[in-house]
């Protein structure tokens, strides 16, 4: 079977995908790590500090790691395209860079990649139009992916709790600038998913027509 993609464009997707786990797992063991535990030892202010130190570096590691595993993303996908390094000075333009580099033409195309030998052959006036309404499609997606996994954890904790919907979605409300930051997040990492995974679906779906 011919590859969907190169090594190291799949390695990017593992990474990218990667930082979310990590951060999950890192948090959690962050709170694991309660400075209150220090009340059952000899020395409760020293432990405490202790506890607490130790907290914020699981926290600070778990940023640091993710950060690495981000800039992989970027190393990875750049080295699959045959780009330069120096395309990396777009991390600085956080996920929108990402989404730029993802859009770049491979300089050594694999014989079966579909999609490159596709934008390949586009004229500029055509991969405008193409790259906008993926643009817009890739947001709208995203949006009402997190919008539905709401909905879905509002009926959820409903169900389990007994308490009604109008109910909780008050409270929600109540905090609307921690959801709405959260949700943001969530939106811009299924945005730069999403650019990741578009040369892959293009070429399963693009041999499934050929064949």
């Amino acid at each position: 079977m011919p590859r969907i993609a190169k090594p190291h464009y799949v390695m990017a997707l593992v990474c990218y995908l990667a930082i979310p786990a990590l951060m999950i797992v890192g948090v959690a063991f962050s709170r694991l790590i309660d400075p209150e535990m220090a009340r059952y030892s000899g020395d409760y202010t020293r432990n405490f500090r202790l506890l607490e130190l130790a907290a914020t570096g699981a926290l600070m590691a778990t940023t640091g790691l993710a950060l690495i595993l981000w800039l992989a993303s970027y190393y990875l996908v750049l080295k699959s395209r045959r780009r330069s390094v120096l395309w990396l000075a777009l991390t600085a333009a956080g996920p929108f860079g990402f989404m730029f580099i993802t859009m770049l033409v491979d300089r050594s195309p694999a014989p079966e990649d579909l999609y490159q030998q596709f934008i390949g052959k586009l004229k500029l006036y055509w991969r405008i139009p193409l790259e906008i309404a993926l643009f817009v499609s890739a947001w709208i997606l995203a949006y009402q992916c997190v919008a539905l996994k709401r909905e879905l954890l509002i009926r959820v904790e409903s169900f389990s709790t007994g308490t009604p919907v109008e109910t909780i979605i008050d409270w929600q409300t109540a905090s609307s600038g921690m959801y709405a930051f959260g949700e943001g997040l969530e939106t811009i990492f299924l945005v730069t998913l999403l650019y990741l995974l578009w040369p892959i679906f293009f070429n399963l779906v693009g041999r499934r027509f050929k064949r």
